[in-house]
């Protein structure tokens, strides 16, 4: 099969993550830049990333690259683009997204449209045609420019990755399902030690916590723009790549997951959110207060997105419920503590300097991951 150029969007800070993603699907690695990773793959790759990938936002075939310093030069580029290997006669297609950075064309609106014009023109051209009847499958475009370098991608995902469709009860300022198991995955946790989240709002670290330990596909459950595309992917693609996500999950794992919140209506939407995510059994709920924590386990992690300034009523309840946090870690036994908060004081009210701390942006508010490292277990403690 032929080898595509891909680009998956990801967090800000979190690239690492879903490089390693990537490669662990066998996919080979084309670049690295801010927010997005670029790899190698081919049609059926498509399907096995969009299906597989818990960290990427969503999953872009690059149609080309190319330089453009003027409206000119984008709308010539564009026309003579090979559209009709990529969108038959009927495709209804739309620039859904354009960003520019330094560069000399900065028109969101602008190049969306000039881009629309280009490519309706070489359509006719390439098909013989004087109508474009867009009667067709969608197929959404994203452009992006930086320092006047120009990259047009196909969105071969749709509605954004993070929408796994499980979270159809959720509270005030959730944090999303991509940057969860991101997050996650900036830790050593691997699923055989203790995870618990004392904060679990609607259950989302637990939930991916879960669906990561018991190795079930994030995009099992939910179907993809590129579906439809007759031209580029076949559809026997889509179901060998769903067929080899169900012979990986092991729902026999053994874990140790647990989630907890002292409101027990928030509760109760975390247990029907994992109900239907399939891991509800993995799972322990149970309504309490953070300072009120306990476990009898040692080497356990502590990973949750406690309230902030925006999530209760007054920002003056922060250094004690934090300074809660900071005695709930210092009564347990080697356990690991991961925070992901925009609160600045954190270290301050929890007692101790963090290990790492990570610059990370939750959408546009810039927030802090703080790992506070408890000790390593020894050797083989957590094997079979």
């Amino acid at each position: 099969m032929e080898q595509l150029l891909y680009c998956a969007p990801c967090h800000f800070g979190l690239e690492s993550v879903l490089k390693r993603e990537i490669m662990d699907l066998g996919l080979s690695i084309s670049r690295v830049e801010d927010g997005k990773v670029f790899f190698y793959g081919n049609e059926g790759d498509m399907a096995r990333a969009n299906i597989r990938l818990r960290t990427a936002e969503r999953v872009l075939l690059v149609v080309s690259e190319f330089e453009a310093r003027t409206f000119d030069e984008l709308f010539e580029q564009v026309k003579a683009l090979d559209w009709k290997r990529y969108l038959p006669k009927d495709a209804r297609f739309w620039v859904a997204k354009a960003n520019s950075v330094k560069s000399a064309l900065f028109s969101p609106s602008d190049i969306q449209s000039i881009v629309k014009k280009a490519m309706v023109e070489g359509m006719k051209a390439q098909y013989d045609t004087e109508i474009i009847p867009e009667t067709g499958a969608d197929h959404p475009l994203r452009i992006a420019i930086l320092k006047d370098r120009v990259t047009l991608s196909l969105d071969t995902t749709g509605v954004s990755l993070h929408k796994r469709g499980y979270r159809t009860d959720t509270v005030k300022a959730p944090i999303e399902e991509t940057l969860a198991a991101a997050l996650i995955g900036l830790t050593p946790w691997k699923g055989e030690r203790p995870f618990a989240d004392p904060f679990c709002g609607s259950g989302t670290f637990p939930i991916e916590a879960a669906l990561m330990a018991m190795h079930i596909a994030p995009g099992l459950d939910r179907s993809f723009t590129a579906e439809a595309w007759k031209t580029l992917i076949p559809k026997k693609c889509w179901y060998e790549a769903s067929t080899e996500a169900l012979n990986l999950i092991d729902r026999s794992v053994r874990t140790d997951i647990e989630a907890s919140d002292i409101d027990p209506v928030t509760l109760r939407m975390a247990e029907a959110n994992a109900e239907r995510a399939g891991v509800r059994e993995k799972i322990r709920f149970s309504v309490r207060d953070v300072k009120d924590f306990r476990s009898s386990c040692s080497y356990g992690f502590l990973v949750t997105n406690p309230p902030y300034g925006e999530r209760i009523s007054e920002k003056s309840e922060l250094p004690a419920l934090y300074g809660a946090l900071g005695n709930v870690l210092k009564a347990l036994d080697n356990w690991s503590l991961y925070v992901i908060t925009p609160y600045e004081e954190t270290e301050k009210a929890i007692g101790r300097k963090a290990t790492k701390n990570r610059k990370i942006y939750n959408g546009m508010m810039k927030t802090y991951f703080y790992s506070f490292e408890g000790a390593r277990p020894p050797k083989g403690a957590f094997q079979g």
